[in-house]
């Protein structure tokens, strides 16, 4: 495989994931090791672009397969109902730990938490929200090093298990990077479902990002994803409404045709 197809890079968020999965997709492929996606494109409120057609089509699927929509996955990374950008930061993270228990009790695969939970839990002693640590840190005085703007999600103590399948957590690692344009947020996962998550872990990246940009006082201008192991993991015939959408976006993005961005959440 020509090395330019482990890179895809798109202002629209619903064309990146598109180009992957088509990338994913072809003819004699079922996985890519491995793949990054970057997403460049976001309004003036910090909100990535998103094509409907796409997003609906996928959407449709998963409904029909019983699998979580694209705003369900996209929440387990960033619960964008619960934040309200004119308020501190600390209130997200109050109205969060009220239904944090529940949340754990509603799904037998959230037991092990989610991963909002992990990125404000487990920092060091006394300062165990890592988000708030690295933010509050980072902010204090000049000249902090931008490496402080990390986050761990997976933990070797509780994680590294003998079980043929985990399921939990695919997401291992998120970083910030200041620039003199904004903040880029780069993630990384050891494997991906391509139709079942990628699409909202991408998504919910970009919420996280624009709250971690806001809370900084700047602005996200890059989302990028690394996956190890980019799986397809539906067969083509499922997913044949898709690849018919991200065609359609796709002859449109060739021809210069403008397509309706998605900004609110379901």
């Amino acid at each position: 495989m020509p090395a330019d197809e482990h890179y895809i890079e798109d202002a629209n968020l619903s064309v990146a994931w598109g180009k992957a999965l088509r990338v994913v997709t072809r003819r004699g492929f079922k996985e890519v090791v491995p793949l990054i996606v970057s997403v460049t494109g976001f309004d003036q409120d910090g909100r990535a672009y998103e094509d409907a057609r796409i997003r609906n089509a996928l959407d449709a699927v998963l409904d029909a397969t019983d699998k979580y929509s694209c705003e369900t996955v996209a929440n387990t990374i960033f619960p964008e109902s619960l934040w309200n950008p004119d308020h501190p930061r600390s209130r997200l993270f109050e109205r969060y730990g009220l239904i944090r228990s529940r949340l754990r009790r509603a799904e037998r695969q959230n037991v092990r938490g989610r991963y909002f939970d992990r990125l404000i839990s487990g920092g060091p002693e006394g300062h165990e929200n890592q988000i708030e640590f690295a933010l509050s840190a980072f902010s204090a005085r000049p000249g902090v090093r931008r490496s402080m703007l990390q986050f761990a999600v997976f933990d070797p103590h509780t994680d590294h298990s003998n079980a043929a399948q985990l399921g939990f957590p695919c997401l291992q690692h998120v970083t910030l990077a200041p620039t003199k344009d904004g903040v880029a947020l780069n993630a990384f996962y050891a494997t991906q479902y391509m139709v079942e998550r990628a699409y909202g872990n991408y998504l919910g990246l970009c919420r996280l990002g624009r709250f971690l940009a806001h809370e900084l006082g700047t602005k996200l201008v890059r989302m990028t994803c690394f996956t190890g192991i980019a799986e397809c993991d539906t067969s083509k015939r499922e997913i044949a409404p898709v690849l018919a959408a991200i065609d359609r976006a796709l002859a449109g993005e060739a021809t210069g045709m403008e397509e309706e961005a998605v900004h609110e959440s379901e």
